[in-house]
């Protein structure tokens, strides 16, 4: 196998591919290069995790600001920098802007690319203009803009290689999320549950941009790419048409289960994880039935996109607990028997340890103790037992439910949960919400909000936190330590050998704790709230940390937007009201390191 070439621009740019190897060959070399950070998540695996430990657990508390750059956008700062070589890429929400920096220049602009796209994108994004982040392969990096356009852009100079339409705004389809590179196609979501979009992934061709699969969420077993018979969710095969017979009529074709979280891979067995997100409306009367495949993990064949195996969470999705967040693949023993795994934290509050290989489903277990919405999850037929009190399809009335935890935007959303293979453990920023929720009918009109609900959230009775960071034990469904936080922790983890998790809090700190403890080690505030995602690098034999700040996001959407009616947001605004007194709108990269 080639490896990839190096330029001369800026001294380490990374430049195309050989002939006849695949970008997410060069993809699987680079990952293990603590130096880089070549993808969203760190790896294929979701571990956003570094073997760099100059920065440890004896030393963390002497970080100081090594330097910053401000991106220009006011909105929420979703994900984090590429490190390629010795040049950063940062990203922005709204309008998309993409930088690229040179670290051997006083961190120079080497190019900017800001496209031009439609402001009418911006009402139909549903929670803020974020952007999860870019993805390299094949040398190019490629942009997922708002407006639903997939753009390669050459690395060394920004200019657009190629582009293609993944969606339509003007019927609520957009894109927030951070595509991913596999082998020789560059995948990609879409957002819009909200809207009545029918989620799927797509495939496209890395050179030309040409749709190589697609995979909807629900439909005819030809449009999921299912095979009825072969397709297993818990080792059964799932049968004809389950993505139609469990919906009513042709609601379907406006059925959500959008796909606009974080995607992994893993190149043995030569599959893609990913999760779906709830039906369309949030009304669950109009929808009856298990509304099959929303609220799924689904294991894909990169190269067909057929389905192996799929794992519906939350069947008949009443409480919007979209299945979206991160799959991550770790080698995880459960009862002495060692699996290859896939530990997923849901929205609805359980976390889950299946056998990636076949879907089996080793453990669920509540990741917060205050979640109240089900008592457990049947492990025969993988179905969470919903408490009565807290369900809110009452056969057509408008009943408002209260007390239901967690809220709407779950246990943890699309923020990033990180694995120590040091520790074996994961750490996860959580929120620790509950809601009201009053559903009402809605009738479906091409771009215009499909919702059908009222919300207001608030944190757990008796408790004055809305957010926790636990270590979580997935052989045993565990917390082993939690940390409570004022407000939903809303950035993504980084764990490293150094015996170090970083996250970010929504006032706007950068915090160090022990992994082992969780003994707070170190906190800087930046200058606005971090949704963003830590990520490090290594530069002239010095390591790096490096944060988005830029509050925003779902929690953050009062501020970000100007929000104050308390159910604006989807019942967002009133619940984090108080976060305006904490820190006010940013966007900036904040890079830290210790002392020369």
């Amino acid at each position: 196998m080639k490896a990839l070439l190096r330029g001369a621009l800026a001294g380490a740019m990374v430049v195309g591919l050989a002939a006849g190897a695949y970008a997410s060959d060069d993809l699987v070399t680079m990952q293990k290069n603590a130096k880089e950070w070549v993808m969203p998540t760190g790896n294929y695996a979701n571990w956003r995790y570094s073997t760099l430990d100059q920065i440890n657990a004896g030393n963390v508390g002497k970080l100081q600001v090594a330097w910053t750059f401000s991106t220009g956008v006011l909105r929420g700062h979703e994900g984090g920098p590429l490190i390629i070589g010795n040049v950063m890429y940062v990203h922005t929400p709204f309008p998309n802007i993409v930088y690229a920096l040179d670290l051997n220049d006083d961190n120079k602009i080497l190019w900017k690319y800001e496209p031009k796209q439609d402001p009418d994108t911006i009402p139909v994004m549903c929670c803020d203009t974020v952007n999860r982040g870019v993805a390299y392969g094949d040398g190019k990096i490629f942009l997922y803009q708002a407006d639903a356009t997939l753009v390669a852009l050459d690395a060394k100079t920004g200019k657009v290689d190629w582009s293609v339409s993944n969606g339509d705004p003007k019927i609520g389809e957009t894109g927030t999320s951070a595509p991913m590179v596999v082998k020789d196609k560059v995948v990609v979501g879409i957002s819009g549950g909200e809207f009545g979009v029918r989620g799927r992934l797509t495939a496209y061709d890395i050179k030309d941009g040409k749709m190589a699969w697609r995979a909807y969420s629900m439909g005819p077993d030809s449009d999921i790419l299912m095979d009825p018979e072969k397709t297993t969710m818990l080792g059964k095969p799932v049968g004809k048409d389950s993505g139609l017979n469990t919906w009513e009529g042709d609601q379907w074709k406006i059925g959500g289960g959008t796909t606009w979280g974080w995607y992994s891979y893993d190149p043995e067995l030569n599959l893609i994880y990913y999760g779906s997100g709830n039906p369309s409306t949030w009304n669950p009367s109009q929808r009856p039935g298990d509304n099959r495949w929303s609220m799924t993990i689904f294991a894909r064949d990169a190269d067909t996109g057929m389905a192996k195996w799929v794992y519906q969470m939350t069947p008949h999705d009443e409480w919007d607990y979209d299945g979206i967040n991160e799959m991550v693949l770790a080698d995880v023993t459960v009862d002495g028997k060692k699996h290859k795994a896939l530990v997923h934290f849901d929205r609805n509050g359980f976390g889950y340890t299946l056998d990636r290989e076949t879907g089996a489903l080793l453990v669920a277990q509540k990741y917060d103790p205050k979640v109240n919405w089900a008592t457990h999850v049947d492990m025969k037929t993988g179905r969470p037992q919903v408490v009565d009190k807290y369900s809110t399809d009452h056969n057509g009335e408008d009943v408002n439910t209260k007390g239901i935890c967690p809220a709407a935007l779950g246990t943890k959303d699309q923020q990033p949960s990180a694995y120590s293979p040091k520790t074996g453990l994961f750490y996860v920023p959580t929120n620790h919400v509950c809601m009201d929720y009053e559903p009402f009918r809605v009738a479906y009109t091409a771009g215009q909000p499909y919702v059908g609900a009222t919300l207001s959230m608030y944190p757990p009775e008796g408790d004055k936190n809305m957010g926790n960071f636990i270590a979580w034990d997935a052989s045993k469904g565990k917390i082993v330590w939690s940390l409570p936080e004022r407000f939903s922790v809303w950035s993504g983890a980084l764990a490293t050998a150094g015996d170090v998790v970083f996250y970010g809090t929504l006032e706007g700190y950068l915090k160090a704790v022990d992994a082992k403890t969780g003994k707070e080690l170190y906190k800087f505030k930046t200058p606005s709230g971090i949704i963003g995602n830590v990520t490090t690098y290594e530069h002239n034999g010095k390591q790096y940390i490096a944060v988005l700040s830029g509050v925003g996001g779902w929690a953050g959407i009062g501020l970000a937007a100007g929000l104050t009616d308390p159910n604006a947001g989807l019942g967002a605004v009133g619940g984090y009201a108080a976060l305006a007194n904490y820190t006010a709108l940013g966007g900036q990269l904040t890079v830290f390191s210790l002392p020369n």
